[in-house]
């Protein structure tokens, strides 16, 4: 996956996180609606990393291509 593929399922997931809270203010928002929130939420979190990820090795020299897909447990828990 390049960083345009990355982006544009960044987008994806925006645009689907934005219909879902469109539906919650109109008052209908499911179980399934909030389970799905959450999973783009971490879906979201662990994209971004994986774009800094590329964007760091990129800026220090070094092949983007290495990096991975870091698993919900370390982006959820990340030290600020």
């Amino acid at each position: 996956m390049n960083d345009t593929q990355i982006r544009e399922h960044i987008e994806q997931l925006v645009a689907e996180e934005h219909r879902l809270f469109e539906h919650g203010d109109a008052g209908g928002l499911t179980n399934e609606d909030r389970a799905r929130l959450e999973q783009i939420s971490v879906q979201l979190d662990q994209y971004w990393d994986l774009l800094r990820q590329r964007r760091a090795r990129r800026h220090a020299g070094q092949d983007p291509g290495v990096a991975n897909m870091r698993s919900e447990d370390v982006v959820e828990h990340y030290r600020q």
